[in-house]
C-alpha cells in the first residue's frame, strides 16, 4: 500500500508512524508546506518507505498528482481544507480520509457521495477521536440495543500535571478549541435536533484516579450527522467536552466579554481581532513543550435489549508515550485517522461512497486495532 498524509504536524506525524508500522505498507508520503522539523519519532525511518514531500494544498495540480499515486490519502490539515482535497480525491480516484471537526462541510463532502461511487472509492470525513472514535463507538452501542433511550459522549484531552487558572494545556489548534467554545452545538431532546450554547450545562464525571473529577460542558463538531442521522429515532444525544474543574466557567467569561469575537476593534488607531490577540497572547502560555497529556473518553448507550433495560458503555485513559515521544492526543487522533485509511486502502470501508465513521467502519475490528496499537478502550456493559 502507498499511503500519502497530508499535513506534518502533532496528528498528520502520529498517522505517518502508525503506518509504517504496517509491513505491508510500502511507503508514506509525508507532504506539508514545511517539512523541515518532523518529530524524531520518525527519524528512523525518513529516506527509506518515509517520504517527506513539499507540498501547498492549494496548489490543485500538485496535489492531485501525489494524490493520482496514493492507494489512499489522509488529511490531517486544518478542516476548511478538506471540502477540496475530498473533490481532488474523487477526481484522483484515491480513497480520502481526514479529521473533520466542521459539520456544515460533511454534509457538502456527502454532495459527492455520487461521483466517488462511479470511481468505486471511499470519503470519510471526521476520522479523528471526536468526532470519529466516539461515533464508532456509540454506533456500536446503537447497534447493540432493539430501542436507544439516550447516547452521551464525553472526551477530553488533558494535560497530566494541570497548572491553573485554565488547568489546561495545548494538545491541538488552540484556535479549534476556541471554534468549539464559541459555536452552537447540535443535539437531540425528545427526539428532535436542538442547538445549545457552547459551554453550558456543567456536570461532573468521575474517571479513575489519578485523574478523578472533571468537569463536562456542551461544544460544537463531536456528535458530527449523528444528531441529523437519529432525529425522530433516539430521545437524547449529546457531546460534552471534559476538562479539570473551574475551566469552563473562566473560559464562558472570557467568551461572553468578547475576547474571542472574531470582529476587529479599534486599538489606539489599530483594527485587531479580539480572538487573534488572545491566542498571541493565551497561547504561548498554554504551550507546554515537556508537558505531558492525557486522553479521557466515555460514551454511554442506554436503551433496551429483549424487552429489559440496558446500559452500555466504553471508557478510555490514554496517556503520553514516553518511550517514543508522541501525546495521548497524537495516539487517539493520528492512529485513528491511520487505521480508517489502511481499512479503506484494504477494501473493508464498504460500500463506496461518502459516509461518516459511524456509517461505515468496521467498530468490533476498529477498536481491535486500536487495542494493538496500545490504545486501550474498556467495556462498561450491565443491566440499566
Amino acid at each position: 500500500m502507498r499511503m500519502l498524509v497530508l499535513g506534518a504536524g502533532l496528528q498528520g506525524s502520529a498517522c505517518a508512524f502508525d503506518l509504517l508500522q504496517n509491513p505491508e505498507v510500502t511507503e508514506v508520503r509525508l507532504a506539508d508546506v514545511n517539512i523541515s522539523h518532523l518529530p524524531e519519532f520518525l527519524a528512523p525511518y525518513s529516506g527509506k518507505r518515509l517520504v517527506p514531500t513539499h507540498l501547498d494544498v492549494r496548489d490543485h495540480v500538485a496535489t492531485l498528482a501525489v494524490m493520482r499515486d496514493a492507494d489512499a490519502v489522509m488529511s490531517a490539515i486544518p478542516y476548511y481544507f478538506n471540502l477540496e482535497l475530498a473533490r481532488l480525491a474523487v477526481e484522483a480516484g484515491t480513497h480520502f480520509c481526514d479529521l473533520g471537526g466542521n459539520t456544515e462541510i460533511v454534509f457538502q463532502q456527502k454532495e459527492l457521495g455520487a461521483k466517488a461511487r462511479e470511481k468505486g472509492i471511499t470519503v470519510v470525513p471526521d476520522c479523528g477521536i471526536a468526532p470519529g472514535m466516539v461515533n464508532i463507538l456509540a454506533q456500536l452501542g446503537i447497534e447493540q440495543l432493539d430501542k436507544v433511550r439516550s447516547v452521551k459522549i464525553y472526551v477530553g484531552g488533558l494535560p497530566q500535571h494541570p497548572e491553573p487558572p485554565l488547568n489546561y494545556q495545548i494538545v491541538y489548534s488552540l484556535e479549534g478549541v476556541l471554534d468549539y467554545y464559541t459555536t452552537l452545538s447540535w443535539v437531540l431532546r425528545d427526539g428532535k435536533r436542538t442547538r445549545v450554547k457552547a459551554l453550558s450545562e456543567l456536570e461532573d464525571v468521575g474517571f479513575p484516579q489519578p485523574v478523578g473529577r472533571l468537569e463536562a460542558f456542551h461544544t460544537a463538531g463531536g456528535l458530527s450527522t449523528m444528531a441529523f442521522r437519529y432525529e425522530g429515532k433516539i430521545p437524547t444525544m449529546e457531546y460534552k467536552t471534559l476538562r479539570y474543574p473551574g475551566h469552563a466557567h473562566i473560559m464562558e467569561a472570557i467568551r461572553d466579554i468578547g475576547l474571542l469575537d472574531l470582529t476587529p476593534v479599534d486599538v489606539k488607531g489599530l483594527k485587531v481581532v479580539p480572538r487573534d490577540l488572545f491566542v498571541s497572547t493565551v497561547g504561548p502560555r498554554l504551550t507546554k513543550p515537556t508537558g505531558r497529556d492525557l486522553v479521557a473518553l466515555r460514551v454511554i448507550v442506554e436503551g433496551s435489549k429483549d424487552g429489559k433495560s440496558k446500559k452500555l458503555g466504553w471508557e478510555l485513559l490514554d496517556y503520553y508515550d514516553e518511550a517514543r515521544g508522541i501525546s495521548a492526543m497524537e495516539r487517539t487522533t493520528g492512529y485513528s485517522l491511520s487505521i480508517t485509511g489502511q481499512m479503506q486502502a484494504a477494501g473493508k470501508v464498504k460500500p463506496a461512497g461518502v459516509h461518516t465513521p459511524d456509517e461505515c467502519i468496521p467498530g468490533v475490528e476498529y477498536v481491535g486495532e486500536l487495542g494493538r496499537r496500545g490504545v486501550a478502550i474498556r467495556e462498561m456493559g450491565g443491566q440499566g
